[in-house]
């Protein structure tokens, strides 16, 4: 009768009229209940989500299927993989008699299959390379990443409008660390004339935040050919929804980096998708694998713009969904916005794990059926508590859920295998292509030559016109100078003692003659 009980209510309170995906089959008692399956209505999977559980208890094929189900329905996913073992998911599963009997359990039929997959990268990973411009970002969004100061951000505004008004493209890092240093030295005058002050001190310090950047990677995210967020939400020839894998295994001690991509890729799918209302689906579903990570280093703005579009997001047909060891790891604000709990096993080692998990047992629905403390400690490999909301927007009942197994690879491809895949892609060719537009670095450059050749070539001219001044005034004292004869003739002391000495000479001479006798 209990039996009878609890399968009435499930399937009251997972009723679902629209399209739907299976996770797997309810447990009571420590029995799958055969037919008794746990569904979720796509309508509502825009409502974000959460996967938690302790290291293997089986988060990552819990994601692996929702993303699998998701493509199967035509729903694109974007899936950050951290740990490396995503990428199993673009080739068919190879089956295993358990498989078969952990289906045949749960009255559902196991098939092998595959989505079709696009793998990117931030870095020197294989694949098609993420990329947005710093005038993407604009100063408001550069100033969060960089955690700049008000009087920073004011330089930083300062920076932009000086762009936007000479027409000068701001593209890398090296544009902005050249506009900068524009503003503060060779045009510094001009700027503070038309813009306002700018202090040497807060370019020093904005110069050493994109140095940090920089040393990250960001001087290989900021730039051309920006990724055109259309390219996420694609499907197959077939209908599927694309799951575009992010391979991120090289990028967990570069969280600054992290956080600028992530920063620019929700602000852009929120800025550039229409809002979609109550759609049968989602348009893009997003997995954050390992998202204790990214909390964990996280900024304050990181921090800030993540509640925002997680709050804000859903309109656009958009739902995100944190992968994580335990539900304390995601911020109660975050927290509280999600729909879909999907809760494994936790690890009762410590007494701060003891009270994180009394606390994470407050986090669902009250249960008649299930002491969800002791379950979360309990539950075996695959196993799960699960509650949703049902296409109402209403909370689902709990139910202690054995999760199906994803019809895909269990397992990372081979090298040689995603390189096949790498080179069949529809976007490599266009993402890898090495640009370097003429922008605010070659732009300013040449403005600062042609402003030194025309100092210098000033400089030049001054110093021939006082030589050739020189020259002139040595030739025209040269031309009025009198001859030696004349000279001594013509000088006026010359004169004096010449006088002088012919009077002294004629006294002499007279002298001895008016001295004599006559005779």
């Amino acid at each position: 009768m209990a039996n009878d009980k609890f399968i009435e209510e499930l399937n009251a309170s997972y009723a679902i009229e629209g399209d739907s995906i299976t996770l797997g089959g309810a447990i009571l008692n420590g029995e799958v209940q055969n037919g008794a399956h746990v569904k979720l209505p796509l309508k509502t999977l825009n409502r974000h989500g959460l996967i938690a559980g302790a290291t293997g208890t089986g988060k990552t094929k819990s994601l692996q299927v929702l993303a699998e189900q998701l493509s199967a329905k035509g729903v694109p996913t974007l899936l950050m993989d951290i740990k490396g073992d995503l990428s199993g998911i673009a080739v068919p599963g190879e089956g295993h008699p358990k498989i078969d009997e952990r289906h045949g359990s749960m009255g559902l039929a196991f098939e092998t299959g595959s989505s079709p997959v696009e793998f990117l990268t931030l870095s020197e990973e294989k694949g098609a390379r993420l990329r947005a411009t710093v005038l993407e970002f604009g100063p408001v969004l550069m100033s969060k990443i960089l955690e700049l100061s008000d009087v920073q951000q004011g330089v930083m505004a300062i920076a932009f409008k000086f762009c936007d008004d000479n027409n000068l493209p701001l593209l890398d890092l090296k544009d902005l660390k050249k506009v900068l240093q524009y503003i503060s030295k060779e045009g510094k005058d001009k700027v503070e004339g038309e813009y306002g002050g700018v202090a040497s001190s807060s370019v020093s310090a904005i110069m050493r935040s994109l140095v940090e950047l920089e040393t990250q990677g960001g001087d290989k995210f900021f730039g051309e050919r920006s990724f055109d967020i259309e390219d996420l939400i694609r499907t197959d020839e077939n209908g599927k929804g694309m799951v575009s894998v992010l391979r991120l295994t090289d990028i967990q001690d570069k969280p600054k980096l992290f956080s600028t991509f992530m920063l620019q890729m929700l602000a852009e799918i929120y800025g550039t998708l229409p809002e979609q209302g109550d759609a049968g689906k989602p348009k893009l579903a997003i997995f954050i694998d390992e998202a204790h990570l990214v909390f964990e280093e996280a900024s304050k703005a990181l921090m800030d713009q993540i509640e925002s579009i997680v709050k804000l997001i859903r309109s656009k047909g958009v739902g995100i969904f944190f992968i994580t060891q335990n539900p304390d790891d995601i911020p109660e604000d975050v927290l509280g916005q999600l729909g879909l709990k999907i809760q494994h096993a936790l690890r009762a080692f410590t007494a701060k794990d003891r009270k994180a998990i009394k606390q994470a047992a407050q986090n669902f629905p009250i249960s008649d059926y299930y002491k969800v403390d002791e379950m979360l400690t309990t539950m075996g490999i695959g196993e799960s508590l699960v509650t949703a909301l049902n296409e109402k927007g209403i909370p689902t009942m709990l139910v202690h859920t054995l999760m199906r197994a994803p019809q895909s690879r269990m397992g990372v491809l081979t090298d040689l295998e995603i390189d096949g895949i790498i080179s069949r892609s529809e976007i490599v060719g266009k993402y890898n292509e090495e640009i370097d537009s003429e922008s605010a670095y070659e732009m300013l450059n040449a403005k600062i030559a042609n402003l030194t050749a025309e100092v210098e070539a000033e400089e030049t001219q001054k110093e021939e016109a006082k030589a050739a001044a020189k020259a002139e005034k040595a030739q025209k004292k040269e031309s009025e100078e009198p001859s030696t004869f004349e000279a001594i003739l013509n000088n006026r002391t010359t004169k004096s003692i010449g006088r002088k000495i012919a009077r002294e000479g004629a006294r002499a001479l007279f002298g001895v003659l008016t001295g004599r006798k006559r005779w």
